[in-house]
């Protein structure tokens, strides 16, 4: 018993000695930590205590892990309802002000935003007030051009090492599917940026980094990106901190799978489909084929053949 409960003292970490303490009940109660006297005095006690340890499940402890982030309540998370068109209009200009600035979104072309978030003259207006760099011409040499619906979205760096230099070493990652690669990816983009504290006392971070509560490890090398009227939106939306927040991730969602929207409408339409079908057939064999299957012939007078 005494060797148990050395043991136990030594294994457990000091911040995970509380959290079981308080998962044990009756066990932590009576102190996992007994010494060696104590535990020869109590042996009953400390049997008890040894037992329900060694039974108990083991405790986590999430000290070193960033907490969960909340799920919020995003209009495109229901099977019935679809990509909020505002919303993502507003989350295009949140990104093209802001996030562009370091990330890019390799995988979105302008042209498909057409008919789906802007219509075509007005996409062709924002595509041709960005110069993109073409050719080779005539004369062998790069030119730069107004782009077209066809051109992909601006990269902020011309390669990986010039964008880790810009960061200080850090690679910012690119935006086009992100939401899908990040478990709860939605809901964790928007606490990040909504995360941003200052440290916790005792918590020293080198220079370039910030707190972060919803990070790992809690020390992010991207600055807070968003502050209060930050821009100034089209529509007149007031650009607060979460609104913004809330906007690029509905936009992210829509990058991510441009097609939801018409997933969401076919699986409705198979469904409804097949629910009708369903019932069609159960009406069909209860009122026609199972009089087929239920009938029972009777010959009363069989014919015999004469010998």
């Amino acid at each position: 018993v005494a060797a148990a409960a050395v043991w136990t003292e030594t294994w457990l970490k000091p911040g995970c000695l509380a959290s079981v303490r308080a998962q044990q009940g009756v066990a932590g109660a009576m102190s996992v930590s007994m010494t060696v006297s104590r535990a020869r005095a109590a042996l009953l006690g400390g049997s008890v205590a040894a037992a329900a340890v060694w039974m108990s499940p083991a405790a986590q402890c999430l000290e070193k892990d960033p907490p969960h982030p909340p799920s919020h309540p995003f209009w495109f998370k229901s099977i019935f309802h679809g990509n909020d068109i505002p919303s993502t209009r507003r989350g295009y200009e949140v990104y093209r002000q802001v996030c562009a600035a370091c990330h890019s979104m390799k995988q979105l072309h302008f042209r498909h935003m057409v008919a789906q978030v802007y219509p075509e003259r007005r996409m062709k207006q924002i595509a041709s007030s960005f110069d993109v760099t073409d050719g080779p011409g005539d004369d062998g040499e790069m030119f730069t051009r107004p782009g077209i619906l066809t051109d992909g979205f601006p990269h902020p760096y011309p390669n990986e090492e010039a964008a880790r230099y810009a960061n200080g070493g850090a690679l910012p990652p690119d935006l086009s599917v992100y939401v899908c690669a990040k478990h709860d990816g939605c809901d964790y983009v928007f606490s990040l940026l909504t995360g941003y504290r200052d440290p916790p006392v005792g918590v020293e971070l080198r220079a370039g980094l910030y707190y972060n509560t919803y990070y790992t490890g809690g020390a992010i090398a991207m600055p807070p990106p968003l502050s209060d009227n930050q821009i100034e939106y089209e529509d007149g939306t007031p650009a607060t901190v979460s609104q913004m927040a809330k906007d690029v991730v509905q936009f992210m969602a829509w990058a991510a799978e441009p097609g939801h929207d018409e997933r969401k409408l076919m699986g409705l339409k198979l469904v409804s489909g097949s629910f009708v079908g369903a019932m069609t057939m159960g009406v069909w064999y209860r009122s026609i084929n199972i009089a087929k299957k239920t009938r029972r012939i009777d010959f009363t007078n069989p014919m015999v053949r004469p010998q």
